[in-house]
Order: structure tokens, then sequence, then C-alpha cells
């Protein structure tokens, strides 16, 4: 095993001429994605990975100062592709790891096939003409809030990001991933992530992207699925899913796999 992998906790499991790599989003590690590696594993490759400063990793190897910007992870991604000899590759990003694939994509495209973006956003924040789903004040509280306790703010983020009661297993699972991330590591991503901006990036976009959105994320706004449908430079369609909540793929699997692996084995018709 490489730096690179051993880093990352990188783990390839599966058998088929078809790469698959699932990349998790904030708050989360590969774990999230457990309800649909089994379906592919059949008959495809598929990587899986840890970005940097989620729990399994070396908290140690978490660098501010590169991960101060989206880029960072972009060129973890691209490090971990070219470690593994990935030529092409289907990539399936959650969240923010579905901005990461595709700012990645704008300088390998060679090494995508298709990106399948989950609960993305290009931006979290409200603009003049755009609709992010939040002002800088209530990100200024949530930051205020992880900084004063950051087990009670994991108490109260989870639900409200899952949509579900404290009592259900998504939740569960989502606090406990949450609670994995040295707080001071939670806090400086949490930043990053809400405080990006990557629309000027979209129209660079030339690898066909398949949009699936929640009809229900705090997080992130139907209307964002559009935003992205109409900004990106390839082709792209959007699915809205009648899924709640910013982790649909563990808190609603019964909807949301079968979505998720109709865009992985189907291409845009164009």
């Amino acid at each position: 095993m490489g730096i690179v992998e051993e880093a990352h906790n990188v783990r390839v499991v599966g058998r088929g001429e078809r790469t698959i790599v699932l990349a998790h989003g904030f708050g989360t590690d590969q774990s999230v994605w457990k309800h649909l590696v089994p379906h592919l594993v059949e008959d495809c490759r598929v990587v899986l990975f840890d970005n940097m400063g989620a729990g399994p990793t070396n908290p140690d190897y978490f660098d501010f100062e590169r991960y101060a910007t989206l880029e960072g992870y972009a060129l973890d991604l691209l490090a971990i592709l070219e470690e593994l000899r990935i030529a092409s590759c289907t990539f399936v990003g959650h969240s923010v790891s579905a901005l990461i694939g595709a700012i990645a994509s704008v300088s390998r495209p060679d090494l995508f096939s298709k990106i399948v973006m989950l609960s993305a956003s290009p931006r979290y924040l409200n603009d003049v003409d755009y609709f992010g789903g939040f002002e800088q004040e209530e990100l200024d509280e949530l930051f205020d809030a992880m900084r004063s306790n950051y087990k009670a703010w994991v108490s109260g983020f989870a639900p409200l990001a899952v949509g579900g009661d404290l009592e259900s297993v998504a939740v569960q699972e989502f606090s406990r991933t949450l609670f994995n991330i040295r707080p001071d590591i939670a806090f400086s991503v949490a930043q990053t992530i809400f405080q990006s901006d990557v629309r000027h990036l979209l129209g660079h976009v030339t690898v066909p992207c398949h949009i699936l959105q929640s009809s229900k994320d705090l997080a992130v706004p139907v209307v964002v699925s559009e935003y992205l449908h109409k900004n990106l430079r390839a082709n792209s369609i959007v699915e809205v899913m009648p899924s709640e909540g910013h982790l649909p793929q563990l808190s609603n699997p019964e909807i949301v796999i079968p979505v998720l692996l109709r865009h992985i084995r189907f291409d845009i018709e164009v």
C-alpha cells in the first residue's frame, strides 16, 4: 500500500472492468456508503477512502493551510487515482465531495467518465440572484456553537442535517462519525466548506454530471440542483428524490440506493 492510500484508508473491493470511486462529505467517512457498496461489488471495482480530517484518518496529517480551500482535497483525490493507476472512473461524490470531484475533473477530465453528485452545492451562502440557503449570520452562529461546545453542537446538528429524530439509526451514525473528528479540525473543515464558492468553476467542467437531490435538505435547497444543471458546461441531468435530509443514502436508502445505481450504470441520453 502506498503512502497516499495508507493516509486516506483506501479500500478497493469488488471486481469488474468498471471502477467506481465513492467520496464522502463533511462529518462522515467511507462508512456512509455501507448501503450502496454491496450492490456494486459483483460487477465493479469499488474504491473507498476517507477525506483528510475524517475521524479514521491520522489528525497529525491534517494540514490546516492545505485544507483551507477545496483545492487541497481535489489534489488528494488526484493523488489517490494516480497511486491506484486508475485511468478512468465513475466518481460518486456526496455533498462537498461532489464539488471536489468537479474541481479535480477540470484539470484531469480524462480520469472521470462521469460525476454523480449527491446533495451538492457550489455555494452555501445566499448572494445576489443566488439562493444557497444560508445568511452569513446563520453560519457565524453555527461556527460559534461548534467552538463553544462541540459535543452539544453535534447533538443538535446531526438530527437537523439527517432529518430524523435523535433515536434514528441514521442520526446516531452521523453523530458517531462527527464525534470521531477532532473538534478543531471539524471547525476548520466546516468553515472551509460553508464559506466556499466554486460557482466560477462550473463553466469549466466538461465531464457529464448526474445531480441527485433530496426534496427536503437543510443544507441544500432544491433550487441549487437546478442552478448546477444550468451552469455546468457539461451535459447534466437532475433528479429530485422523495427523500429527506442531507445524508439520504443513510436516512432513506430504500429510495436513494436504486436511484444511485441507475445513475451509476446508465449514461445521459444526448
